[in-house]
């Protein structure tokens, strides 16, 4: 295929990308309607029902600015040679490592200016707005910088993991670079807890008391042993509740933030522990990192192929084979498979969830369950109307009424 045949495919695609996702995001935000469901009556009035709305329109609005930029800058640097311009610059090193890092760090840079007004917007304007943000401007800015120095960290060791192996072995290097990221994929989720985590928030042991004794009693009841169980201070950011789950094997925590513990009971905290549960006793969390490793294989072949294919470097501007021009042009490439492979990985999680509900159900207790699922959304100001096109597309979690109606 000719260089001006990849460039017409990797602009196309890249238009694709842009007019599908505000596409969907439109009929999403057009699906909402003006009853309350009857599920909800006891948690909406009319005027936080508004709220919710209007809380969708805003963030659609900004996520819509924000998309249009970020697409404008790919299309120009795709048109106007921007690629290529960048590629010269980093040409005069003779260290490929160097090349490619700085190509990245200047397409980093780039990217973190024009997305650093929109998040600060997002944050200080629209969450303050809605009564969520309760993230200070030290904060926020400590946070892009912890994110970015981490990012360029991990970023830059992956990177020349890649590059290492791709000139000591170049053909069937994908195999090599599919293990270590494998490898590098289970260490995040073994330690995410230990090693992240506290980078931006404080992780504090849950206190002896009724809901410990409560969570531990459950574990027991049904053969799950779990130590580590910790507090985290969300509320420094956001007045949103979350609990997250993190680990393997003796590594296993949960974090329950502490804005969840404050907005629910007891009985609502230990179902939603028994809904997390049932990911493990179901081997969600085992089939998961099975999907990912292949998801993984799958990327790492098709990265390969597009090095070996000098017209991509060629039609995003380079002069001969380059690996970072490779990589970009990867990235767009495999967009379609992307979405496929997304699609279905949403679909699995989304029977996950409702087999998690199940057990949740069936070991402690659907109505306490039922009752913490309403009391999120309704605090989040979720859409409760989500088209169904956006779900089979988006959502890796049933829409709310199908979670409740399965509990009923």
């Amino acid at each position: 295929m000719s260089t001006e045949s990849w460039f017409f495919i990797i602009t196309g695609l890249v238009i694709f990308n842009y007019l599908f996702s505000n596409i969907l995001d439109y009929i999403n935000h057009k699906n909402w309607k003006d009853d309350i469901p009857n599920e909800l009556k006891d948690f909406y009035e009319k005027e936080k029902y508004k709220k919710a709305k209007d809380y969708s329109i805003s963030k659609n609005k900004i996520g819509f600015l924000s998309s249009t930029i970020s697409f404008l800058l790919v299309f120009s640097l795709l048109v106007f040679n921007g690629y290529g311009i960048i590629n010269d610059f980093v040409s005069s090193f003779e260290s490929n490592f160097i090349k490619s890092g700085l190509f990245f760090l200047t397409l980093f840079l780039i990217n973190t200016l024009i997305s650093l007004p929109f998040s600060y917007y997002n944050t200080f304007v629209i969450e303050e707005k809605f009564g969520f943000n309760k993230t200070t401007k030290t904060t926020f800015f400590l946070d892009i910088i912890k994110s970015s120095v981490l990012s360029i960290l991990i970023g830059g060791a992956l990177l020349f993991l890649a590059l290492y192996l791709y000139d000591k072995i170049n053909q069937g290097f994908w195999l090599w670079l599919w293990i270590g990221l494998s490898i590098l994929m289970i260490f995040i989720n073994m330690f995410y807890a230990d090693l992240i985590v506290p980078i931006f928030n404080k992780l504090t042991p849950l206190e002896d008391g009724e809901l410990r004794n409560k969570i531990e009693d459950y574990s027991k009841k049904v053969g799950y042993l779990l130590k580590n169980i910790y507090v985290i201070d969300g509320s420094k950011r956001s007045t949103k509740a979350n609990a997250f789950f993190s680990g393997i094997g003796p590594r296993k925590t949960i974090a329950l933030y502490d804005t969840l513990i404050e907005k629910h009971t007891e009985n609502e905290l230990v179902a939603v522990l028994a809904h997390e549960v049932g990911h493990f006793k179901k081997k969600h969390i085992f089939s998961g990192l099975v999907f990912s490793i292949m998801q993984i294989g799958i990327m790492t072949f098709f990265f390969e192929l597009c090095l070996s294919l000098p017209e991509i470097s060629l039609a995003l501007g380079g002069s001969d084979i380059s690996f970072h021009l490779g990589l970009i042009g990867f990235s767009i490439v495999f967009s379609p498979i992307s979405m496929l492979s997304g699609i279905l990985m949403n679909y699995i999680s989304r029977k996950n969830e409702f087999e998690a509900d199940a057990y949740a159900k069936q070991t402690f207790n659907g109505e306490d369950l039922a009752l913490a699922l309403k009391k999120l959304s309704v605090d989040s100001l979720s859409n409760i109307y989500p088209h169904p096109l956006y779900v089979f597309f988006h959502y890796s979690h049933p829409p709310l009424i199908k979670r409740l109606t399965a509990l009923n």
